[in-house]
């Protein structure tokens, strides 16, 4: 079971988690906002209790995680969102950062390649209040051609080389913030696609994330 009350304890936990993340450098506002927004223990089981709000990874499932709090804000600040534009998540997972950066006033178009994943999101209440969220269950390899283009692509699996298909669906202009390597660690990149089509990359820390897959299952 999911828990669905947000206690003062909760909020409390929540702002902590909030100094500790921007005391290892995270700056934007509107993500420590967005973060402090969201209930993180609602997208775990009742058993995590106040563990929810640790700076750590969760297991949810299929082999997958719940991100760190602090990944999903250094994601988030790389991405450098403003309202309203259109984002695509490869790798849907338990939806938190998918509601984080609807929380920043995006429209967030997510892709899960799990079956089970994806079925579990459709039954959480608490989605249903995020309009700006559209679910999808596919390969996230492949993006979705048909929504595109985007204004930025965010990768929260590691993936051993930059998808074509993925710098194809997004604007000149566009940034795709994305772990590279196929080893244990992966590179942070940002990669910025150019008016002409050329593209600048910039290197950042490193992180240690599920391997991103093809196909479905």
């Amino acid at each position: 079971m999911r828990p669905t009350e947000d206690t003062y304890r909760f909020q409390g936990l929540r702002k902590k988690l909030v100094k500790e993340i921007q005391a290892k450098g995270i700056t934007d506002e509107r993500v420590l906002d967005a973060i402090l927004a969201v209930p993180r223990h609602f997208f775990l089981e009742s058993a995590f209790g106040e563990k929810a709000y640790e700076d750590k990874a969760f297991p949810i499932g299929e082999g997958q995680t719940i991100s760190q709090p602090y990944t999903v804000a250094y994601q988030s600040q790389l991405l450098e969102v403003k309202p309203f534009m259109k984002v695509l998540e490869i790798g849907t997972g338990s939806a938190y950062q998918a509601v984080v950066l609807a929380e920043m006033g995006v429209q967030v178009f997510t892709i899960e390649r799990q079956k089970k994943l994806f079925e579990a999101n459709k039954e959480f209440d608490y989605l249903k209040k995020y309009k700006s969220i559209k679910f999808f269950y596919g390969d996230g390899y492949l993006g979705l051609p048909t929504y595109g283009p985007f204004d930025r692509v965010i990768i929260t699996a590691a993936a051993p080389e930059i998808p074509q298909k993925l710098i194809e669906q997004l604007k000149p202009g566009g940034m795709m913030v994305i772990p590279l390597g196929a080893g244990d660690l992966q590179q942070m990149m940002r990669i910025t696609k150019l008016e002409n089509g050329s593209l600048k990359e910039e290197v950042f820390d490193y992180f240690s994330f599920v391997p991103m897959l093809d196909g479905k299952r």
